[in-house]
């Protein structure tokens, strides 16, 4: 499918990697990985054409189609989202272009034929259509967005009124919607939320073309991959299996190198001990010449620099009071948009908690507000004793003076400390020795982020607060972040779609969906068991709500009215979503007659015979057109009312298991 063949390329003065050979075969699953800047990006654009090697080169067999999703996007336009994605697949697109145009043609054409002609080509159409999956195409254009966590509201916008974050997704639905024979991902779940990571994580495993794919997401790479391609100080390292068994299959080879390096400098050492001793003496001028012609054809063993995981003690915390932090009735809106109301929240001391849920949900708004950097419209917020918060977002990258040197720039959030202290420091977060004097403005992205971590993490307070502290990281340094925060004796509020991290770190997980909290003790893979099992979840109710029962009466009581009080509620659900409820199972009567109908036309264009009679075609492309938008208008509003619904069951069951606790 692909070959790549010696290939060798240099950035500047900086060698990226050299005679570099691999071949991509079907259904390979490959991780590509290095270092930020080891030259993965550039690997990809010379794969696709948009870059030339400095020699070597790449054959890619006939007819193989390549699929490129990059790290960088370009500006959006006013289409609308749907219709942008739909077009991606230019064979059907065109396909659907032309049968529109020859069904046209036959509404003017009066000559017998003529006509005969273009019902013989729009035959070949159909087939060729129906062979390329047209008709599927819009259902799965829906499949692939959805999964990607756009709502159907979201479908019909235009490009224009999308974030970045959102435009990458677009990207991806249009790249799995051509289905190419192979995929290369630069990084694509940066923009991904957890519940978008399972789902591309799923339906790239059950993809039928080949992946190469570049990525810090230790969970992604392990679920989906079975071969990795590493690039190391320019060379490239192949191993089957995922990249947890890379890290250990290489800590191995490492570890088999330097013990060799050792027995060599053993051995030199003793040969030199005997040529200087020996040096004056004529009589032994042949052992000296023999021994030192010996030493010259030594082959040195070169000892790579490791990216095993590097640990360093950060100062303690002072103790904070049981009560880190609470939130009582807090309501937030943005506009016209109101994201919580009635939130309640504590946090405790020693607590290790990952807020989760997807984008747009009020993670970050929520994180905002416990660290006490954004407003709330009612509520109050109240800090427990002797806390000192840490606050690390993105936006503190910008913060850096740019004509700082690293040194300087570290000095100026801890003036006391000694240079060797700051200088380990820095080694800790991967700066070498060379480095420590290089200018802020000249970093990489990942580097700023590693220095503002280390600026944070230098004097962290007892309660630190993160947003995406793992973004612009690679794999090595997400692994010293995530060593750096487990010995962290403070209490930990965060949010990451770094899995991975996440397992290290959380002992809590509150899930946001909504404008509502539950809150989960346990590890990550407590709350997905969980979660997947549907169990119900233990929460504290914030206060007494109507209808529930009060304290003081016997236990035979308490359960009676309990069971009136439930009956109520119920019998309120039930007349509530009735008309509702009559509606959608009408929709789904109505959609799955139609969808019938639907598919006996779709059979019908594959049959020679229907286009004997031109006027009689042209009818039903007309009726097929027709029936097409009602079952498209049908199915939009079966999803408004199922959604609807769906959020008045959860309200009568969370009643419900308040009047239960």
């Amino acid at each position: 499918m692909l070959s790549v063949s010696n290939l060798s390329k240099m950035y500047g003065s900086q060698l990226l990697f050299s005679d570099v050979s691999f071949n991509v075969s079907a259904r390979d699953r490959i991780a590509l990985v290095g270092a930020n800047g080891s030259g993965k990006t550039t690997l990809f654009d010379i794969i696709v054409g948009k870059a030339s090697p400095d020699k070597g080169s790449v054959t890619i067999q006939h007819d193989v189609t390549i699929g490129y999703l990059e790290q960088e996007i370009t500006p959006s336009s006013p289409r609308r989202l749907f219709d942008d994605v739909v077009s991606a697949s230019t064979l059907i697109t065109g396909l659907a272009h032309r049968i529109h145009v020859i069904t046209e043609e036959l509404k003017e054409e009066m000559d017998i034929e003529s006509q005969a002609k273009l019902l013989s080509k729009l035959g070949e159409l159909q087939h060729r259509f129906e062979a390329a999956g047209g008709y599927d195409l819009e259902h799965e254009a829906s499949i692939v967005l959805s999964g990607l966590g756009f709502a159907l509201s979201d479908f019909y916008r235009p490009l224009n009124e999308f974030s970045g974050g959102w435009l990458m997704r677009a990207a991806l639905a249009k790249l799995l919607l051509i289905n190419p024979d192979l995929l290369l991902l630069d990084e694509p779940t940066n923009h991904l939320d957890l519940e978008a990571c399972i789902w591309f994580e799923d339906y790239v495993k059950n993809y039928q073309g080949s992946i190469m794919v570049a990525s810090h997401d230790r969970a992604f790479l392990n679920r989906v991959v079975d071969r990795i391609f590493a690039i190391d100080h320019s060379e490239m390292l192949f191993h089957r299996g995922n990249y947890d068994s890379f890290v250990v299959a290489r800590q191995r080879e490492l570890e088999i190198l330097e013990a060799t390096a050792r027995r060599q400098n053993a051995r030199e050492r003793k040969e030199m001990q005997f040529i200087e001793r020996f040096r004056s003496k004529a009589t032994r001028a042949t052992q000296i010449q023999s021994r030192l012609k010996r030493l010259e054809k030594i082959k040195k063993v070169a000892i790579p620099r490791t990216t095993r995981k590097m640990h360093f003690s950060f100062p303690s915390v002072e103790r904070a009071g049981e009560e880190v932090i609470a939130l009582k009735s807090i309501s937030k809106s943005y506009g016209d948009k109101e994201v919580y109301r009635d939130l309640n929240l504590v946090i405790h001391r020693g607590d290790r908690v990952a807020l989760v849920g997807p984008n747009g949900s009020g993670k970050t708004t929520l994180l905002r507000m416990l660290a006490g950097v954004l407003p709330f419209d009612a509520g109050e917020r109240n800090l427990g004793h002797n806390i000192a918060i840490s606050y690390y977002a993105q936006y503190q990258l910008e913060l850096l003076e740019p004509e700082n040197s690293l040194l300087v720039e570290l000095r100026r959030v801890s003036a006391e400390e000694t240079e060797q202290r700051l200088r380990g420091i820095l080694g800790a977060f991967l700066f070498g020795e060379d480095e420590i004097f290089k200018r802020v403005a000249v970093l990489s992205g990942g580097e700023k982020a590693r220095l503002a971590m280390a600026k944070m993490l230098i004097r962290p307070g007892n309660f630190l607060l993160m947003d995406e502290p793992t973004n612009h990281l690679d794999i090595p340094s997400r692994e010293i972040l995530s060593d750096a925060l487990e010995s962290y004796e403070g209490t930990l509020c965060f949010i990451t779609h770094d899995r991975t991290l996440i397992r290290q770190l959380a002992n809590k997980i509150i899930e946001i969906k909504d404008g509502k909290i539950d809150v989960f003790s346990g590890d990550y893979d407590s709350y997905l068991c969980r979660r997947e099992l549907r169990k119900e979840y233990e929460q504290p109710v914030s206060q007494q709500k109507e209808g529930s029962i009060p304290k003081g009466i016997s236990p035979r009581e308490k359960t009676r009215r309990r069971k009136v009080v439930e009956g109520e509620l119920r019998n309120k659900y039930y007349r509530r979503s009735a008309t509702i409820r009559k509606r959608i199972a009408s929709i789904e009567s109505e959609l799955e007659e139609k969808e019938r109908y639907f598919k006996e036309m779709e059979k019908n264009f594959c049959n020679p015979e229907h286009y004997q009679n031109s006027a009689r075609v042209v009818e039903t492309m007309e009726e097929y057109s027709k029936l097409k938008e009602s079952i498209a208008s049908l199915s939009q509003e079966w999803e408004r009312l199922s959604l609807q619904e769906d959020e008045m069951r959860r309200a009568f069951e969370a009643e419900r298991r308040d009047i239960l606790l």
